[in-house]
């Protein structure tokens, strides 16, 4: 079994900054890609951004240029630096990876079980 713990989360200002942490621990035998989703109330989860095994990034076009994400292998962590946050950014935030259990297989996605990100106007 494989377990995602998230930190981070809390109340800021408009334009404040945030660092969210999730950490995998259990079954593990590689992580391929990380990312973050958030999820407001009363709308769909979305995809926040991504990161490769081998460090490639993608973002959505809200945070392009606020919020960046990277990983940790050593620590099988991955990390949403926020800045610049926004009302709108408002939302439970997810972390999720694909992890290899095994050298022969098999891959399954696991979730965090998400942090509040309040940000007031």
């Amino acid at each position: 079994q494989v377990q995602l713990v998230e930190s981070g989360g809390g109340l800021v200002q408009t334009g404040g900054s945030l660092r969210l942490s999730c950490a995998a621990s259990g079954s593990i035998f590689s992580i391929g890609t990380m990312g973050w989703y958030r999820q407001a109330p009363g709308k769909q989860r979305e995809l926040v951004a991504t990161v490769t095994s081998d460090g490639s990034t993608n973002s959505a076009d809200s945070v392009k240029g606020r919020f960046t994400i990277s990983r940790e292998n050593a620590k099988n962590t991955v990390y949403l630096q926020m800045n610049s946050l926004k009302p709108d950014d408002t939302a439970v935030y997810y972390c999720k990876m694909i992890v290899v259990v095994r050298a022969t297989g098999p891959t399954y996605a696991y979730w965090g079980q998400g942090t509040q990100v309040t940000v007031s106007s």
